[in-house]
């Protein structure tokens, strides 16, 4: 089985499954892995579990509109160097959702609900499941034996629970013969406090998305392939106008955090926050 690394450009071997599914592996829980979407919870966390060790970070691919402005996060993300140096190349996986989706669900269209909608809006049925199942996969076959993943205090959905997570865990290390730990470390924090502890690790959360509809930079497109990966290369800039911004603006706010984020609709943005330029 083979994974693409955009960070560096290398593709990761990973070893094969054992011929017996009887016989359990033995995993290290030192190592861990991080489902890392690109954007502001899944960085920090990112940062966080590189300082206590060796860590995997995860994308899973869904069919879903932002997918390659979240892949080009990733990469310049990986590409600073600032998030610590116990990070292995990026293990790209893919699970398409689109059989089940729609083709007019707005995940699909790139028609998020807008800015001030309530969370509950941005439900998608099944996006953990799938998303810790295939990674839960990946984690049998490379020995690693925690995956952790950024769910956060107010997440309002039924396969964020611990009771779900539990349950999850259970069957993963039951159908995989692999002991499997799944572990949301911000169940319990706000937002606020996860850009909080970015800025004080230095982790550049100004190359984070946090966006459902991203746009192109005026002037150019989205990355081609093979075109600059570099922390430097302009970016997809954030809507403004859908509720992702909404939350990511409205947690700067109140960390009290510059937000030097480009939004392309300003309409809601209520100033940049008192506090230290988290590019500084």
């Amino acid at each position: 089985m083979l994974s693409y690394s955009s960070s560096n450009h290398q593709i990761k071997k990973l070893p094969n499954p054992p011929t017996n599914p009887q016989i359990p592996k033995s995993s290290n829980p030192q190592i861990s892995a991080v489902l890392l979407s690109g954007g502001l919870d899944s960085a920090v966390l990112l940062a966080e579990e590189a300082a206590r060790g060796e860590v995997h970070p995860i994308y899973v691919s869904a069919g879903l509109a932002w997918e390659q402005a979240e892949r080009d996060a990733i990469a310049r993300l990986l590409a600073s160097g600032r998030v610590g140096q116990r990070v292995q190349p990026l293990v790209s996986l893919s699970l398409d959702m689109r059989e089940v989706y729609t083709a007019a669900h707005w995940s699909i269209q790139g028609r998020p609900p807008a800015y001030h909608t309530p969370d509950e809006d941005v439900y998608l049925p099944g996006r953990n499941i799938i998303l810790l199942a295939k990674a839960g996969v990946y984690c049998a076959a490379a020995r690693v034996g925690r995956l952790v993943l950024g769910t956060l205090a107010h997440n309002p959905f039924p396969d964020a629970t611990p009771e779900f997570r539990s349950a999850m865990a259970h069957a993963l290390s039951l159908g995989l013969a692999h002991t499997l730990r799944l572990e949301a470390p911000y169940a319990d924090v706000s937002k606020a406090e996860v850009v909080r502890r970015g800025a004080s690790l230095g982790v550049p959360l100004e190359l984070t998305l946090s966006c459902m509809n991203p746009l192109a930079a005026p002037g150019t497109g989205l990355r081609e392939p093979g075109e600059d990966l570099s922390p430097t290369a302009l970016q997809a800039r954030h809507c403004g106008a859908c509720s992702k911004c909404r939350e990511r603006h409205d947690a700067f706010l109140e960390a009290g955090i510059t937000d030097t984020t480009d939004y392309a609709d300003t309409a809601n943005i209520r100033g940049r926050g008192p506090g230290p330029d988290p590019l500084s």
